[in-house]
């Protein structure tokens, strides 16, 4: 791949194992998760298992709200409590393709809004899927903070 960012040491990889697609199992090989996948059209209120934009929602949601304190500590900010929460919505394009789209929100009611603000634009320039969907996929990022 060229132009692509590519870590300088590796400090983590994750493996999960997929049978089944989207209506299968996904297994990571450490034996920790264990999940059954439905497509996002068989998903009702009582319907078990997950689907890969939830999935993808966590991590993303997750990994945001990490980077969010190691960039709040970089910046000076004193956030609070935060809470981050991942909207990953999937659709077909224009041109018949599949795409997905990421709305992030950032909660963090303690801190003033300015200071947020900053915190969170630090965090999306370490955040490693961040990073990763920039330029590909349509991000947005809403920071609620001390009006």
């Amino acid at each position: 791949m060229s132009g692509a960012t590519v870590p300088a040491r590796v400090t983590y990889t994750a493996k999960v194992r997929v049978s089944g697609g989207r209506g299968g199992m996904a297994r990571s090989l450490t034996g920790t998760l264990r999940v059954d996948l439905t497509r996002p059209a068989q998903r009702g209120p009582d319907a078990p298992g997950t689907d890969p934009e939830e999935l993808f929602a966590a991590g993303y949601a997750a990994c945001f709200d990490s980077a969010l304190a190691v960039a709040a500590r970089q910046e000076g900010v004193r956030t609070g409590p935060t809470s981050v929460t991942a909207a990953v919505s999937l659709g077909p394009t224009d041109d018949g393709r599949y795409a997905i789209a990421v709305a992030l929100t950032v909660a963090a009611p303690d801190c003033p809004q300015a200071d947020l603000d900053r915190a969170v634009a630090a965090a999306d320039r370490l955040c490693p899927y961040s990073n990763a969907l920039r330029g590909n996929t349509a991000v947005t990022i809403r920071a609620d903070g001390q009006q």
